[in-house]
This record gives structure tokens, C-alpha cells and sequence, in this order.
């Protein structure tokens, strides 16, 4: 399929499927009158590529993933370990963020917010 019937179907811009198939997320075929030939399981793999980025999930984890979840013998079981891996760095993310505002917290009406809160300052990775 042609990539404007393959952008209409999956709901999204010709120009977005140029994009991701610059950065190896979908490939076509060209056709030698040059246009660019889709197969029909394209489209399931931009809703799947859309879904995951509503999940929170980067364009960059959705490409490092999609071998390993085209070669799994269970893919519901590998998407839900992916799913388990996206909620533990979540979890660390929010803890930061715990953190981050009880120290802001702290800081309120002190007089001078940017002095240390007399505790050793901790160190975060921010992700």
C-alpha cells in the first residue's frame, strides 16, 4: 500500500511515516515509479508504535524493543515484561520526584529558599 493510504488508515501524517521510516521503525519497498510500497501489516505496527507511545514509552525504547518482541515465542508475555520494567522506572521517577518536592517543600516561607535545609544534600540520577 502506498503511504498516504497507509497514513490514512493508521491515523497519523504522511509526514510521520516518512520519520519513522527514516529511523527504521517501518520499512517499504520502492516501486520503480519511485513511490514508496508498504506491506498491510504496516498498519498494526503503527498502532502498536502510537499505543506504546501513549504508555509513555520513547521512540527509541518502541526501536530497541521491536526485535526482541518480533522474536519472542509469547508476545504478551515480553510486552508485559516490558510493561514491568516502563513501571519500576516509573516508580524510581515518581521517588525522585517524592523527594525532590518534599525538599522544595521544606524550603517554603524560610526566608531565603535557596539556602541548604541543613541536611546533607542527596544525590539523584535524573533519568
Amino acid at each position: 500500500m502506498r503511504i498516504g493510504e497507509l497514513a490514512a488508515q493508521a491515523g497519523i501524517s504522511t509526514d510521520t511515516v516518512r520519520y519513522y521510516e527514516k529511523v527504521g521503525l517501518v520499512t517499504g519497498r520502492r516501486l520503480p515509479n519511485g513511490y514508496r510500497d508498504f506491506p498491510p501489516g504496516t498498519v498494526a505496527w503503527l498502532h502498536y508504535i502510537r499505543t506504546a507511545q501513549a504508555l509513555g514509552f520513547s521512540l527509541a525504547e518502541i526501536s530497541r524493543n521491536c526485535a526482541k518482541l518480533r522474536a519472542a515465542p509469547d508476545t504478551a508475555a515480553a510486552l508485559s515484561a516490558l510493561f514491568q520494567e516502563k513501571i519500576a522506572v516509573i516508580d524510581a521517577r515518581m521517588a525522585e520526584l517524592a523527594a525532590l518536592r518534599a525538599d522544595l517543600a521544606a524550603r517554603v516561607d524560610t526566608g531565603c529558599p535557596l539556602r541548604a535545609t541543613g541536611r546533607a544534600p542527596e544525590a539523584t540520577s535524573r533519568v
